[in-house]
């Protein structure tokens, strides 16, 4: 209970509805608890003495009082659901906001697959917990105690069956929850493996269908979900013994009573009216604390759930901004790296950046070229702190990234990812992403120089075209130009473009080239691409091998100083080019 408890503070701006559900419960068991000694009186004195006015007083106080238990417990239900749903959204949106909160390493680390099943699933799980704890986990103690209360004063003597039964019950639910808890954490670990494998296929389903391997995929879905599926009745096969167990206590009980009662009655020591009583508070008592057993495993589910939600909530991001930053920057785009070395995961045997050093100057701008692995897309995330270093440092204007609040460095550096991402929504919308406050003219001038207008004004809507999820609507080209337009926009001082125009022709990929010339002046831009023709013009090319600048300088510096860069080159444009380099 300690992790659900934990999330307690969700539960707190609706304390209201939280304290009058409860209220409202008490008020029905309260009616319960009553209607027995009533069927008591009406027997043993209504039936026995034949006194018609007994009954039909006695019947029409057990009918008010049943009205005023179901109000009781309508109420209830209706402030346990305002406050468990209220509960249950507060929880997802802070979850949400962690996460937004999180750095790339923390997401690398949770994976997609498990937070989308914590932010859905585990959050259900422990919202209806919360439910169930202002409804049934109040009206089940309260009732349980009640009627062995009124048991004992109904007949003291038939009270001892409850001092046999009621610990016999408890000793097998405390065993049956100890051995649930950890089976229901795998559960949960299961259907992370389910989500994520769905995710991959759902995002990757062309991929499947060109290579032909949607057999594959359905024999990995499938071993997924069988894996699922066994874990899921092994928890359930545990739970299922506990029901039999409880109603086999139940039942002996109820012989017990009829049997010893009987005898007792024989012999004038008890009525049959106390019988019909005890027998009635017995089946209450047993009852409730069969359902204080179902509902602690529910608790020891939720609890597993409560564990996952809380790791993602405990997460510190990786990438902090110092209590000394700087709120407000303002670069002119000098970007230095010094001795810089990078790992992923604090993996300092394997670095992927290492002693890395170099200066980029105001308006210049820098390519990056290398084999795949060679560290390119490492290095340009270092410089919006999208990861910290792991020695060295990366500068701006001098000043360490680290000492610069996060968002206001991210400000001043426009990125179009390796990854076109596009939202839904329309095409407007996802150009003025990062700039919501750009104007009409700002966006078809950003969109002009990533070349993307003459497309999006050939659509029937234009800019205010609504793209599909993640903008399948669009070729990839397409997404790219408007992914480029994009961080154009935002007008930055350093402009980092990560292989963005792999996906365009190279006709397109000049035209955007010289689009750019013009927007890149006074800027510092870093671009990463596959062709080497891209980066020709460059002020200076870095070439990256291994994690290490293996050579720097311009292109016809190292045509005639790098062995890698010649070899690049001369592999895609041949020498017969090399002319008019």
């Amino acid at each position: 209970m300690s992790s659900t408890r934990k999330l307690g503070r969700f539960l707190r701006p609706y304390w209201k509805p939280a304290l009058v559900a409860p209220l409202l419960m008490a008020l029905e068991v309260a009616m319960d608890l009553m209607q027995p000694r009533l069927i008591q009186q009406t027997v043993d004195v209504g039936i026995a003495q034949l006194d018609l006015s007994v009954i039909v007083n006695t019947g029409l106080l057990m009918v008010g009082l049943a009205l005023a238990g179901a109000f009781g417990g309508a109420g209830c239900t209706v402030f346990a659901v305002m406050a468990a749903q209220g509960f249950g959204a507060d929880l997802r949106s802070g979850l949400f906001r962690k996460v937004q909160s999180l750095s790339f390493g923390n997401l690398d680390k949770l994976g997609t697959g498990q937070l989308v099943t914590r932010l859905t699933n585990d959050v259900t799980q422990v919202q209806e917990v919360v439910m169930i704890m202002l409804r049934i986990m109040v009206r089940a103690p309260l009732l349980l105690v009640g009627s062995m209360i009124m048991a004992v004063i109904t007949s003291p003597r038939l009270a001892l069956l409850l001092l046999v039964l009621s610990p016999m019950l408890l000793v097998v639910v405390l065993w049956v929850i100890k051995r649930a808890h950890p089976m229901f954490s795998q559960v949960q670990r299961q259907l992370d493996n389910l989500n994520t494998v769905m995710q991959e296929n759902l995002a990757g389903v062309r991929v499947v269908k060109a290579f032909v391997r949607a057999d594959y995929e359905k024999q990995r879905f499938g071993t997924t979900n069988d894996a699922l599926v066994d874990q899921a009745i092994r928890a359930a096969r545990l739970l299922a013994v506990t029901m039999p167990f409880m109603m086999l206590a139940l039942n002996l009980g109820v012989v017990g009573v009829v049997w010893f009662g009987g005898v007792q009655v024989t012999y004038g020591g008890i009525t049959v009216g106390q019988i019909i009583a005890f027998v009635n508070y017995l089946l209450r008592s047993l009852h409730s604390l069969m359902m204080v057993s179902m509902l602690l495993m529910r608790v020891s589910r939720a609890e597993a759930s409560a564990e996952r939600i809380l790791e993602v909530l405990n997460s510190q991001p990786e990438v902090q901004n110092r209590p000394d930053a700087a709120g407000t920057f303002t670069p002119q785009g000098r970007v230095a790296f010094e001795n810089v070395t990078f790992n992923y995961n604090s993996n300092t045997l394997d670095p992927v950046l290492e002693d890395v050093s170099f200066v980029a100057e105001p308006g210049q701008t820098v390519a990056i070229l290398g084999a795949t692995g060679s560290g390119k897309s490492s290095l340009i995330h270092l410089i919006p702190r999208f990861y910290d270093v792991t020695a060295g440092r990366v500068t701006i204007e001098g000043v360490d990234v680290r000492d610069v609040d996060k968002e206001a460095l991210r400000r001043n550096v426009g990125v179009a990812l390796q990854e076109s991402i596009l939202f839904s929504g329309t095409i407007r919308d996802n150009i003025r992403y990062g700039r919501p406050d750009a104007t009409d003219e700002e966006v078809i001038a950003a969109a002009r120089a990533a070349q993307a207008h003459e497309f999006i004004s050939g659509f029937p809507g234009g800019y205010d075209t609504v793209l599909g999820q993640r903008g399948v609507n669009l070729s990839g080209g397409q997404k790219q130009r408007i992914a480029i337009a994009r961080a154009l926009i935002t007008n930055p001082a350093v402009l980092i473009l990560d292989d963005s125009t792999s996906s365009v022709d190279v006709e397109t990929e000049a035209r955007i080239q010289d689009a750019l010339a013009g927007l890149m002046k006074g800027r510092t831009s870093f671009v990463i691409a596959q062709r080497i023709s891209t980066v020709l013009n460059a002020d200076k090319i870095l070439v990256l091998d291994g994690g290490r600048v293996a050579a720097e300088g311009t292109h016809s510096e190292l045509m005639a100083s790098s062995p890698i860069y010649r070899e690049i080159y001369e592999s895609q444009l041949g020498n017969g080019v090399q002319a008019h380099g």
